[in-house]
This record gives structure tokens, sequence and C-alpha cells, in this order.
């Protein structure tokens, strides 16, 4: 009974073997068909588009041809071989297996490359839920979103949690992430913020 458990185990790790969730590939808007977003918007794969990549250089200082870089995140594990067929569709070019899906979530704009030319975050592509935002920042990008987040509020004498939440929902998405896992250090800063205001006490004086 023990040896067909493990015969069951080996063929299972075997059909796995080489497959993961996460794809990358590149697309040149010169080869591929002029709707190529529509068409892998309508394969309903939660997917990221980069911006266009059109000052990236070689080493040798030559400027690279112009080109997307895609990520494709599937809910199920793939082969290269059956990824292939999907990117072939809206006309990728070559097909990777993903490390580390942050690292290539934020080399989508050369956010750790600071030799590199930076792209702006505003214009990544987001298909089927996905958080451009959520997977690429840092612990500390959150931190630092919330100290600005609280900075905006004593500036504006805001102490309340629903209003921050109405004005990041409107204006301020970037500090999204911050109130959403910060809550608890923002909320009681808020209230703290509000004793002070109501026992007149200047903060400013606090801070000398």
């Amino acid at each position: 009974m023990a040896t067909n458990s493990k015969e069951k185990q080996r063929e299972y790790d075997a059909k796995r073997a080489g497959r993961t969730r996460n794809f990358t590939t590149i697309v040149y808007p010169e080869s591929a068909p002029e709707n190529w977003l529509e068409i892998l918007q309508q394969l309903f794969v939660p997917a990221l588009v980069s911006p266009l990549h059109d000052k990236d250089v070689n080493p040798t200082g030559e400027q690279k041809k112009a080109h997307y870089h895609v990520v494709l995140m599937f809910d199920v594990v793939k082969t290269i071989e059956q990824v292939k067929k999907v990117v072939a569709e809206f006309g990728g070019v070559g097909c990777e297996k993903v490390n580390s899906l942050r690292g290539v979530a934020r080399y989508l704009c050369h956010l750790d490359n600071p030799d590199k030319h930076q792209y702006n975050e505003s214009e990544i592509k987001q298909f089927c839920g996905v958080d451009y935002r959520g997977l690429t920042e840092l612990a500390s990008d959150i931190d630092e979103s919330a100290e600005e987040l609280l900075d905006y509020c004593e500036v504006n004498q805001i102490t309340s949690f629903a209003k921050i939440r109405r004005i990041v929902r409107s204006s301020k998405p970037e500090w999204a992430q911050a109130l959403r896992t910060r809550s608890i250090y923002i909320s009681m800063t808020l209230k703290s913020m509000e004793w002070e205001i109501n026992h007149g006490i200047d903060r400013s004086e606090l801070q000398k």
C-alpha cells in the first residue's frame, strides 16, 4: 500500500515538474497584431503590461527595439509549451518562467535599476484584477506612504479615518495600501491628533 502511495507521489511530482503559474514574454509593437492588447484582455488571464520600453539601451550604447514586457499569472500551473500557445495568440516573442513575481513586476518600470530609464508606473496596464502596486510595494514603501498620509492629515487638520479614506479613494490611490495595512497605527495617530486639537495643544511646540 505504501509502495503504491509513493509511486503515485512520484508520478504526481513528475507531472508537475517544469510547471509554474507565472510567465513573462515580450511584445514588439511593429510585429504584433494592432489589437494585441484587446486579444490579451479577451484571454481572461491575469496579466501586467509594462509601459512601452522605448528608451532601453544595450551595453554598447545602442538603443534597443521598442517593446513591451508582459507578465502572465495563471490560476493553475502550466508547462512552458502550453503558455507559448497563449503567448502566440497576441504576438508575444519568447516565453520564460518567472522566479520572483515581485521582482519581475518591479522590473516593468526598472524600479530597482536606477542606471536604466525609469518608466512611469501609471502607464502599467493591469488585467483581471491584478494589483500592480500591491505586488511591487515593499514594507519600507508602505511605511513611508503611511507617514505621508499622516503628515497630510496633520497639515489639513483631518482626524477622521472615514474622511481620509474617502480622500484616498478619490484622489490619493498611492496611499491605499498603507491605509489598509497600517490602519491601526493610522487610526491611533488620528485619535491622538484629535485629542491634542481638542485640548488646545500646539503640536509645533511638541516637535521642538
